[in-house]
């Protein structure tokens, strides 16, 4: 990429040279004693002889007496002859000299804008480089290569700050225009926001990648950092295993294990069967020097859930006759989990309906994933947008949303 970079910003740098210095005869007449040397510039700048070109350069403003006309056309071979040979100090004060003159037109002066911005880029100047390419599109540069100069600049000379605000624009620009962001850019934002310690640009390019590029390795670390997210809850443990089953992200046999453990101690035998099943089904379970322990453990979850099955009528109606709908709500989200998912449904909207739950958020949580599991992607996108919660709830329905709308 950055080869790329500097290849363009070269091409830029003498295709602007070959421009100015074909100039010459458009000016003005000019004397014989300025424009001699000057012609013989434009053709060494032609040749690739930018060194050679500043001195016939110098010859000319050497000449005493110089009227505007023949002072213009010298700084303006003296801009091209500096950008080829790299003396970007040079190129840069023949601009201002001359930047101002009704001469140059508006794509002229990007140009010679952009030659610059060029030549302090490949002398490593990064922080002047940044300063001329955002003149550039101050002055109405519309280029996307050299915002992505820019950006570059800007991230090599530290500025991560102006990184993180120039590709936040730029990638909610992709979006309004219907075009994914590219992966690399939000990789550098990301990148920008750990240089920054910025936890909210960091949380938002991880976002985004996981809404275009939804790689597990994404996902673990999106929900890593969610997880030590200051205020996030331990009781939301297994909400977050949920997820990082559902996103294919959970290869640890220690992970699998808990999760089982965990959805039993929340009395959802019917979840604890399909996370041990899923852990034997691809190998993470049943082998190595736990297998043992694994088996247990699912023979524990049989017991539960057989258990479960024969209470389950006289659980329901104790629930029902409750003032609070909690165990409505727990009773339907375990058969979410089943063969019985429109039941289960029509419990956990009966028990929120009934009100005076323990923990509203946490219950609207459960019902849109238990929606998401039903397939009705679209109630469950409506009831993801009003779980609220400042302890990690909020945080978990917004990216279940994400992984909602991308498997839709």
């Amino acid at each position: 990429m950055k080869f790329a970079f500097r290849y363009k910003a070269l091409a830029a740098t003498l295709g602007l040279a070959m421009f100015v210095a074909g100039a010459v005869h458009a000016q003005d007449a000019l004397r014989p004693e300025v424009g001699k040397p000057l012609q013989a510039a434009q053709d060494l700048v032609k040749a690739g002889k930018y060194k050679e070109a500043l001195l016939k350069v110098r010859d000319a403003d050497a000449v005493p007496n110089k009227n505007a006309n023949e002072s213009f056309t010298i700084e303006r071979m003296r801009l091209a002859a500096a950008s080829g040979a790299g003396e970007v100090e040079t190129a840069a004060k023949s601009f201002e000299a001359i930047s101002a003159s009704p001469k140059i037109t508006a794509p002229d002066k990007l140009r010679m804008i952009e030659s610059i911005a060029g030549s302090y880029y490949r002398a490593k100047d990064y922080p002047h480089a940044m300063q001329w390419y955002q003149r550039y599109f101050k002055e109405g540069g519309t280029n996307a290569a050299n915002r992505s100069l820019l950006i570059q600049t800007q991230y090599l000379g530290g500025d991560f700050a102006g990184v993180a605000r120039e590709l936040t624009s730029e990638i909610q620009a992709d979006e309004k225009a219907g075009t994914p962001p590219a992966e690399d850019r939000l990789k550098m934002l990301l990148n920008a926001a750990v240089k920054l310690g910025d936890n909210n640009a960091n949380v938002y390019a991880m976002e985004k990648l996981v809404t275009y590029y939804p790689k597990k390795e994404y996902w673990t670390d999106l929900l890593s950092r969610l997880q030590r997210k200051p205020g996030f809850s331990d009781r939301l443990a297994l909400d977050a295993y949920r997820l990082s089953l559902a996103t294919g992200s959970m290869t640890a046999a220690a992970d699998y294990m808990e999760m089982a453990q965990l959805a039993l101690q929340a009395g959802l035998p019917l979840e604890g069967k399909q996370v041990v099943d899923k852990g034997f089904a691809v190998g993470a379970l049943g082998v190595g020097a736990e297998a043992e322990r694994h088996k247990r453990l699912r023979d524990l979850v049989a017991k539960k859930l057989g258990e479960d099955e024969a209470t389950r009528v006289e659980s329901q109606k104790q629930a029902t006759a409750e003032k609070d709908g909690s165990g409505l709500v727990n009773i339907g989200f375990n058969l979410a989990f089943g063969a019985q998912g429109p039941q289960g449904l029509a419990l956990m909207q009966q028990g929120i309906a009934k009100g005076n739950l323990k923990r509203p958020d946490d219950a609207k949580l459960h019902l849109a994933i238990a929606q998401m599991m039903a397939g009705d992607t679209a109630k469950a996108q409506a009831t993801f947008k009003t779980v609220a919660g400042t302890d990690g709830t909020a945080d978990l329905a917004r990216l279940w949303a994400l992984y909602a709308r991308r498997k839709g």
